[in-house]
């Protein structure tokens, strides 16, 4: 059943509803997850708080047309990108990559804080040689050293994707780092 976005509840890549548990916990870099955990908590807001659950709604209501209003940019201006592999960091974008049709060609560190053994470099190196991927995508938050190492080797270039998981606490935040990173994705992959 939707919800009141108009989206169906999330799933994860094996189709499990997110909430379920297990899979992938970066949910919110779809746009679409991320409005259902926005209803989700303005659900919560007015279940707790009936004295307010009209403001609750009208925020609610805001937000998610300024959000369904990023998620058509994204959609739009993303479907003319010419290259649609891309290399990421860690395992944070597969829901992105889903929302937005990118494939992963590669990813550099299977979890943040671990070493990149020299056999996963080399193999990391070889599907950018096979496939043509001139785009490698660190995060802010972690070095990009293993990337510029994988870039020096190949020719391609390191540019930096943000999983929305730091930063200030502003209320544009989300919205903002998704459209620096759409910004980011335009250039690397046009």
């Amino acid at each position: 059943p939707e919800n009141e976005t108009g989206n169906e509840p999330a799933k994860d890549e094996e189709g499990h509803d997110r909430q379920s548990g297990g899979g992938n916990p970066h949910v919110w870099l779809s746009v679409a997850n991320y409005m259902d955990y926005v209803e989700n908590i303005a659900a919560g807001l007015m279940a707790a708080d009936p004295g307010n659950a009209k403001l609750y709604k009208q925020n609610l209501a805001q937000y998610t047309d300024r959000l369904k209003a990023l998620q058509s940019k994204m959609h739009e201006q993303l479907r003319g990108i010419k290259e649609r592999r891309i290399i990421t960091f860690h395992e944070a974008f597969p829901y992105f990559a889903k929302e937005f049709g990118l494939e992963i060609a590669a990813v550099i560190a299977q979890e943040p804080g671990t070493e990149t053994s020299p056999e996963e470099i080399a193999r990391i190196i070889d599907t950018v040689r096979k496939t043509g991927c001139q785009a490698l995508f660190a995060e802010p938050q972690y070095s990009s050293a293993v990337a510029e190492t994988i870039a020096r080797e190949t020719g391609a270039k390191v540019y930096t994707l943000d999983p929305v998981v730091t930063g200030e606490y502003r209320k544009d935040a989300y919205e903002a780092a998704m459209e620096k990173n759409l910004a980011t994705l335009l250039e690397a992959l046009q």
